[in-house]
């Protein structure tokens, strides 16, 4: 009589194992993906200062992509960003589908400066400190030519 309830439970349990096992499979499988999609974006800390562009640029940018890039500048620098005139990015309202994000630090969280599209080029962004964070976003239609930007270093 003990075996049954025993061998319950080790079923349950196997059972429990094996979904969780498939469950780890499709985060996996998603984690992936999403790097799959994101394949653009850089760290980038020149000297000098330097080019960054969104893919294809200046043809048409593909569609679902998420690209980051993070400026750094050296200690007691900040960050001057200029954004090409040749500028489109599939506009809408509040740029909720395709745009660029700026933000004022290193991480997504940090304040935010603007979220740019449409035609109009952004105009110059400014960092308060040493870093700057950008995310190009492109949803699944309306390509555009996107964007080139190039930055350059300040004394604090």
């Amino acid at each position: 009589t003990l075996a049954k309830p025993f061998l319950k439970v080790v079923a349950s349990l196997i059972i429990f194992h094996l979904s969780g096992a498939t469950k780890k499979g499709t985060e996996k499988q998603t984690t992936s993906e999403t790097q799959k999609s994101v394949q653009c974006g850089t760290w980038t800390k020149h000297a000098e200062g330097g080019i960054f562009t969104s893919p294809n640029y200046p043809s048409k940018y593909p569609p679902d992509r998420e690209c980051i890039y993070i400026i750094e500048a050296a200690p007691r620098q900040c960050i001057e960003l200029y954004f090409d005139e040749k500028y489109s990015i599939e506009p809408s309202w509040e740029c909720k589908f395709d745009h660029i994000e700026v933000r004022d630090g290193p991480f997504g969280f940090s304040p935010i400066i603007g979220r740019f599209c449409g035609q109009q080029n952004p105009p110059v962004i400014k960092s308060s400190g040493r870093f700057l964070w950008i995310k190009f976003f492109a949803d699944g239609e309306l390509e555009s030519m996107g964007f080139s930007a190039r930055y350059n270093f300040t004394p604090e």
